[in-house]
């Protein structure tokens, strides 16, 4: 806001002091007052005026040379740098004027420190910030400072999962977003192109995507529950996972086949198999959940909640600032909350697109005729809501049934049987199978197959191979003998 002449300020001066609005008698007390401007600057911006007295009567002061240079320097002990707007103006048949120092807030810069301490301001009383409150605004501001970015000194190449990293290339490479020589790197210079590793240093993101323990992450958590009707008095099935984001997804969609009715039609000759709610609208909403929540609280999770009536996906974390619910399901950018590990899904073909996920959600349900999902927040998680049919709605519904694996579905025990100990290519298991449709059947059947370790590819090395097929591993061999 900018203060040019004296009715803006009498306007200032009529609301009294507040969470954006500071008096002070003279630049006598200019630490004080800068000290505010910083508490604004953490907050949603403000106005330090001086020559106003607390009660809010105009006396002004005189402005010197060296008034300029102290306002001036004690500005400059502001950090990070911030654009500070200063207006002088003058009271009419005097000598004296009234200073303004003006901030506007600055989101993705907070927190602001001055003389290397950080201040707040809850209504109209500056304070000290405290140190959890300060963390917290540090890791928001992102970048170096955010913590999927921090480094972890005791992590090393050794702790992550390499078959999951592999995979995560293979993907990349299947969908174009990778250059097929990445292959052919070593695991520190796939590491360093993800942004994972920095002077030989793996940061927290490494952990969050590829991770085998989580000691130290106990955040990297998934929980799981059926309940009994509409409410949480009842347990059909309650189950808690920790691992890394490809192994959580693979648990979360595994929970849904388990519980959640599986509708199927004849297309021509074949099958076409379909969940209740659209396959891709759930993933879709557990790969943000994963994707966009806030790590840095040891206690937090994911969950995911199914019902008689609805299933609820819950992260920790909130929405952007300044994103309305009309904005939300409306077109808008992408701002993700953990950029590095969002990167990395997104080359691994895990992250559909940037912004479209919502959309996407919507458009599936619509597409079977259920209606829209409900996105929520409470300042402290975001929750989305999918509305089941009433029971008997789902036509030739089948209930999916527990299988020995806890990770294996059914769909993926259906491509291990048609494999079985040949090599066969995609077109062949799906006319085995009976099945036509090539995007269905890679996402529900081949693909979680092959992350789950029970099937490979011929060609690993380049998955768009003109010869390329599938075969059983020993883990698929052994799993395929216990049934």
């Amino acid at each position: 806001m900018s203060i040019d002449n004296l009715d803006i300020v009498k306007e200032l001066i009529a609301g009294a002091e507040s969470d954006t609005v500071e008096f002070k008698e003279t630049t006598g007390q200019l630490e004080r007052g800068v000290e505010t401007l910083c508490a604004f600057l953490n907050g949603t911006g403000g106005i330090v005026l001086f020559g106003v007295t607390d009660k809010g009567k105009i006396i002004g002061q005189k402005v010197s040379d060296r008034t300029k240079r102290d306002i001036a320097e004690a500005i400059r002990r502001i950090e990070p740098f911030a654009n500070i707007e200063i207006s002088c103006i003058d009271i009419p048949d005097t000598d004296n004027s009234i200073i303004a120092l003006s901030a506007e807030e600055q989101r993705y810069m907070r927190p602001f420190s001055y003389k290397g301490r950080a201040y707040q301001r809850i209504e109209s009383v500056t304070s000290s910030m405290p140190q959890e409150i300060y963390n917290q605004l540090l890791m928001q501001r992102g970048g170096k400072y955010a913590w999927e970015a921090i480094p972890n000194s005791d992590l090393k190449i050794s702790d992550l999962d390499e078959h999951a990293i592999m995979g995560a290339v293979r993907g990349g490479i299947r969908c174009g977003r990778l250059p097929e020589a990445t292959i052919r790197e070593d695991l520190p210079t796939i590491l360093e192109k993800f942004n994972l590793l920095h002077n030989g240093k793996l940061n927290n993101a490494s952990a969050v995507l590829f991770g085998r323990d989580f000691y130290y992450y106990p955040q990297c958590l998934l929980r799981l529950a059926r309940f009994k009707g509409t409410t949480k008095d009842e347990f059909i099935d309650n189950q808690r996972v920790t691992g890394n984001i490809y192994t959580l997804l693979d648990a979360a969609m595994s929970f849904f086949f388990k519980h959640l009715s599986l509708s199927g039609k004849i297309v021509g000759l074949y099958r076409e198999e379909e969940l209740e709610i659209p396959y891709k609208a759930l993933r879709e909403c557990c790969t943000n959940a994963f994707c966009h929540r806030l790590y840095h609280r040891p206690g937090s999770s994911v969950g995911i909640a199914i019902y008689d009536d609805r299933i609820e996906i819950e992260n920790s974390g909130t929405f952007p600032p300044d994103m309305t619910m009309e904005k939300l399901l409306s077109g808008h950018n992408s701002e993700p909350q953990n950029l590095i590990i969002a990167n990395v899904l997104y080359k691994s073909e895990v992250l559909e697109s940037w912004g479209r996920g919502i959309s996407l959600m919507i458009s599936e349900c619509r597409r079977v005729g259920i209606s829209d999902p409900e996105f929520h927040t409470d300042g402290n998680s975001v929750w989305v809501v999918f509305h089941r049919r009433a029971v008997g709605q789902h036509p030739t519904a089948t209930r999916q049934l527990p299988i020995n694996s806890t990770t294996a579905t059914p769909q993926v025990e259906r491509v291990l049987v048609a494999i079985g100990e040949n090599t066969v290519a995609t077109k062949e298991i799906m006319s085995i199978m009976g099945l036509k449709d090539k995007s269905n059947f890679l996402e529900l059947y081949l693909y979680p197959a092959i992350r789950q370790n029970l099937v490979e590819p011929l060609y690993p090395e380049n998955p768009k191979h003109p010869r390329q097929k599938y075969r059983l591993t020993d883990k698929g061999k052994e799993f395929l003998k216990q049934q």
